[in-house]
Formats: structure tokens, C-alpha cells, sequence
């Protein structure tokens, strides 16, 4: 977010979401011919190479010009941007910008004046997870077990769809912008919950009972494909753009803690209230 240029920031960040999905894509693959170990044991591998790459990452223009580094913010821009870039405007804008600013404290996030940013960040962050997307992604093969549908053939599809899907938002994000983008992506997770509540809702009603595993289907391929075109990397996005440069670290931080904390509630839970209730209704 500190790095990319202003023009293509959306797109950059997005990214993070595009190579999300290429790994979930790599492991619902995987996941039909191998065992929850071996697949671990690969994941190794892009971790080691990213362990090492950390040696070779610039460090954020940003970062040094607040230290007051001013000649290294300078060479670091000229590496980013290339060596016919002219970066000595750019240069100007962000010193000028730390210049103006003075860090608060995290207590201090709670003032009047953060007050909308902070509802914002925090509301998207979420909305993100009670969405159910940490289970939904997590337990898609038992979803569709449930639901009488191949679990083989589900997570196969899935493997193929998520990344088009993200490259998709990738290309859409700095076109439409942030908020069209996300209501729709919204609209269509909204739509896709109610198919897979129908799904289960309808499994033991005589007549429509074979309708349960295709509309699970549907219901975990279009909330898995409308998450991956926007609600999934958006809100990282918005949050990198909403907060003043003097709350970036504090508000970014505590953001983050709630998407994690969210997440977690929802994946240690989402298992028991499927074996409970998959409907989601009254026992």
C-alpha cells in the first residue's frame, strides 16, 4: 500500500487477493489426491521463499523519509519506480506529508474526529468475516458431503474458478471503484447464503429433495466467486486509503486484530452449527 504509485494502488493491493486464491486454488486441488499433511508440508515451500525474499524488499519510501532518511527515500523511490522515473516530485510530497504529521497512540484512535474511518475500517473488516467466508472456504468439501453433492467434483470446480474470478476484481477495482464494487460483491454473498440455507432448508421436503446438492453447489461456487471479485480484498484496500497517515499504523493494526479475532469465532464455530443445524433454522 506504501510502495505502489497512487494510480495503480487498488490494482497492486488487490493482488494480494489474486495470489490468496491461487494458493486455495492449489489446495482444493490437491486436496482430492493427497492428504492434509502432504499439502502442509508443500505449503512449506512458498513460505521458505518468502522467508529468504525478505532480504532482497526495499524498505517503505514512507518509513524512511519519517526517520529521516531523506537521501535513502530517495534511491529507494528510483529503484521502485525505475531509473528514467522522475521521482524527486514524489520525493517532495512524502516528506512533506510526514513532515505534517505526528503518531498518536493507540487510545487515542478513539477520539471524535476518527470516529467515522475507524466505524468504517472496522465495520468492513466484519463484514468480511460474519459473511461466513473463513468457513464456507474451509469447509466446502464437508458442505457439499452434507448436501449429497461430490465432494471431489465440488472442490475441483471450485479449484477453477476462484482464480479467474479474482483476476476479474483485479481488472474491475480501479474501473467501477471501491463501494460499486463491493455492494455488488455484497449482493451477490447475500444471495448466495439464502441458496445454500434453501438447500438444506428444502433436503428432507418429498418432491425437491435431489434439488439439495445442485443448489449447495450453486451456493458455494457463486458465494466463493463473488467473495473473490471484491469482499475479500476490498476492504484491505479501503482501509490503506481511509486512515490519515498519523493513525495508519494504529488504526491498521487494530483493524487487522479484528479480522483475525472475527475469523477465528467464525471457523472454530461454523463445524458445530453445520453438525447442528445445517439449515440454519429450528431443530
Amino acid at each position: 500500500a506504501e510502495i505502489a504509485p497512487k494510480h495503480v494502488r487498488g490494482t497492486f493491493t488487490f493482488s494480494n487477493q489474486l495470489l490468496q486464491n491461487c494458493g486455495i486454488a492449489t489446495a482444493y486441488y490437491l486436496g482430492n489426491f493427497m492428504s492434509w499433511r502432504t499439502i502442509a508440508l508443500i505449503g512449506i515451500i512458498p513460505c521458505l521463499i518468502q522467508f529468504f525474499g525478505l532480504f532482497f524488499i526495499p524498505e517503505s519510501p514512507r518509513w524512511l523519509a519519517k526517520e529521516g532518511q531523506d537521501e535513502e527515500c530517495e534511491v529507494v523511490l528510483q529503484k521502485l519506480r525505475g531509473k528514467e522515473a522522475d521521482v524527486i516530485k514524489e520525493t517532495r510530497e512524502i516528506m512533506i506529508s510526514v513532515d505534517a504529521i505526528v503518531n498518536i497512540s493507540m487510545r487515542s484512535l478513539f477520539k471524535e474526529k476518527y470516529t467515522r474511518q475507524l466505524t468504517i475500517g472496522i465495520g468492513l473488516m466484519l463484514l468480511q468475516q460474519l459473511c461466513g467466508s473463513a468457513g464456507i472456504g474451509y469447509y466446502a468439501g464437508n458442505i457439499f458431503e452434507l448436501a449429497g453433492f461430490p465432494s471431489r467434483t465440488g472442490m475441483t470446480v471450485l479449484s477453477m474458478v476462484v482464480v479467474p474470478k479474482a483476476i476479474l476484481g483485479l481488472l474491475l477495482v480501479d474501473r467501477w471503484g471501491r463501494r460499486p464494487l463491493i455492494m455488488a460483491s455484497a449482493f451477490g454473498l447475500c444471495l448466495s447464503c439464502i441458496s445454500l440455507a434453501l438447500a438444506f432448508g428444502l433436503k428432507g421436503v418429498p418432491g425437491i429433495v435431489n434439488f439439495t446438492p445442485i443448489m449447495a453447489f450453486i451456493g458455494v461456487l457463486s458465494f466463493t466467486m463473488m467473495f473473490a471479485a471484491g469482499l475479500g480484498a476490498l476492504p484491505w484496500i479501503i482501509m490503506s486509503e481511509i486512515f490519515p497517515m498519523n493513525v495508519k499504523v494504529s488504526a491498521g493494526t487494530l483493524v487487522t486484530v479484528t479480522n483475525w479475532a472475527c475469523g477465528w469465532i467464525i471457523t472454530f464455530t461454523f463445524n458445530f452449527l453445520m453438525q447442528w443445524n445445517a439449515a440454519g433454522g429450528k431443530p
